[in-house]
């Protein structure tokens, strides 16, 4: 065809050289240059016409092959992400009141013990000597008493030898309370159930107040506390979602914002967050790292994948999309408004709508206008 088209072109071409010995005006020459281009112009357009008419008729031509996709409304999340550091309400290294050698360990390291539970024994030799000198000082001294109170309420008795010998009986007695509470400072108590995480002496060490002598920890309680840039004070709320990671041990758990702090550290313009765990098994243990994602964004809307927006020359962004028209799947250009992105994903404000046909694989190489193939996923 296009054969044809240069073979009109150029017999009119030919044409006009040999009129133009009989004319020799510049006007004549345009004349007869408008004419040739308005017949240039006519045969083009035939021959467009041609070649699209063709085009519908070829069926073995190949179209750009792509995937599509439907959008529908989803959820969208944004978390921010931190590093927190797991505590334990119940963690204590318990000292004796008393200093004393360590007579007995009754317990092991790893040992789970109940609240009240006895765990070490400090030698209180001396302390039991000086209460059986004391039940035998008071068992004389209730004697006396009793004689002279009998005496005292018979009217034979003075009142001085009363009131000295009441008088000495409350003493040992006092004496003796205080030195069996010294004695019952001589045992190491367990303060509440947990597990025996250390024992720091051993039988026959000497021990005192500023010493710890055992580490008690009760993991059933247990919660992650994290810094949190002050800027987020507005969306970070007690009860927002939170999901935990503890890489070391490959967990993941579910959990809230249980606590605000309501003191912003001047150091680092933070407030701090408690996030309770649920830790029956145990596995999570104080001072492991967490990598926390803390809601703070949520909408219900248009998301894609955030690898398929493309930006033009103006800086706009875009996607590709498909259109229906008269049975052929039509590449079309749509602009959009990223109102938000988290990992892998965007979330769309503008420009799509539910049921849009969004182009995946092989966005980048198509253009807008293209007719395409879709290949089903």
């Amino acid at each position: 065809m296009r054969k044809i088209i240069a073979l009109s072109i150029a017999t009119i071409i030919t044409f006009s050289c040999g009129q133009e010995t009989k004319k020799s005006s510049l006007e004549e020459l345009n004349e007869q240059k408008i004419i040739l281009v308005n017949q240039i112009d006519s045969l083009n357009n035939e021959l467009n016409a041609v070649e699209s008419q063709m085009s519908k008729l070829d069926t073995n031509k190949k179209h750009p092959i792509v995937t599509a996709f439907t959008v529908k409304n989803d959820v969208f999340k944004h978390y921010i992400e931190i590093q927190g550091v797991v505590q334990a309400d119940k963690n204590i290294e318990i000292r004796p009141e008393l200093g004393g050698t360590v007579n007995a360990i009754f317990v092991k390291e790893g040992q789970k013990v109940s609240a009240g539970q006895l765990l070490i024994q400090l030698d209180d030799a001396t302390i039991k000597n000086n209460i059986d000198e004391l039940n035998t000082q008071l068992n004389l001294a209730k004697t006396t008493f009793e004689r002279q109170e009998r005496l005292w309420n018979q009217k034979i008795g003075s009142e001085m030898q009363y009131l000295q010998a009441k008088a000495q009986k409350e003493s040992l007695e006092n004496n003796l309370a205080s030195i069996k509470t010294q004695a019952r400072k001589m045992k190491i108590i367990a303060p509440f159930s947990g597990i025996v995480d250390v024992i720091f002496p051993k039988n026959g060490e000497l021990t005192n107040p500023q010493m710890p002598v055992v580490r008690l920890i009760n993991l059933e309680k247990v919660y992650v506390e994290a810094d949190i840039t002050e800027s987020y004070l507005p969306v970070i709320k007690v009860g927002t979602e939170t999901i935990l990671n503890f890489p070391s041990i490959n967990k993941e758990i579910a959990s809230e914002i249980a606590q605000i702090g309501h003191y912003i550290n001047p150091d680092n313009r933070s407030f701090k967050t408690r996030i309770n765990i649920s830790n029956k098994d145990e596995s999570i243990k104080p001072n492991l790292l967490a990598d926390l994602k803390i809601l703070d964004f949520e909408v219900n809307g248009i998301k894609i994948p955030a690898n398929l927006v493309q930006q033009d020359q103006t800086g706009e962004d875009y996607v590709f999309t498909v259109k229906d028209e008269n049975g052929e799947n039509i590449i079309v250009k749509t602009l959009i408004t990223v109102a938000n992105e988290y990992k892998n994903e965007v979330f769309v404000s503008e420009g799509l709508a539910e049921n849009d046909k969004v182009v995946n694989a092989g966005a980048r190489l198509i253009k807008a206008g293209d007719v395409v193939e879709i290949r089903k996923n």
